[in-house]
């Protein structure tokens, strides 16, 4: 259950990172809204996770969940550049997400 958090937490990651760069520098209203609706329930659901999991593996799987997730939502829904490289890169962290949830502790 805790890794289900952190999968969720890293979801709403990539939400407030996007909603971030529509919110203009905050200039937006309702962009700035759901970033802060999206960036308090990452938050909380990492938090929570961090009960029973460590730091180190579950940091990393959120962070690497959005930044995959915001990577993959700019190329597919607000145009930005895609490559090969890019691709693959992506593909690398994503492995490297599953390789450290399956590293992390199960207390």
């Amino acid at each position: 259950m805790a890794w289900l958090l952190v999968v969720v937490a890293g979801l709403l990651e990539t939400g407030f990172a996007v909603c971030l760069k529509l919110s203009h520098g905050f200039t937006r209203l309702w962009p700035t809204i759901a970033f802060a609706v999206f960036a308090l329930g990452s938050f909380g659901l990492l938090t929570l996770s961090l009960r029973k999991l460590d730091v180190g593996p579950a940091y990393a799987v959120w962070t690497g969940i959005g930044a995959a997730g915001t990577a993959i939502y700019g190329m597919v829904f607000l145009n930005e550049v895609t490559s090969t490289l890019k691709i693959v890169s992506i593909t690398l962290v994503i492995a490297g997400v599953i390789g450290l949830q399956l590293s992390g502790s199960s207390h």
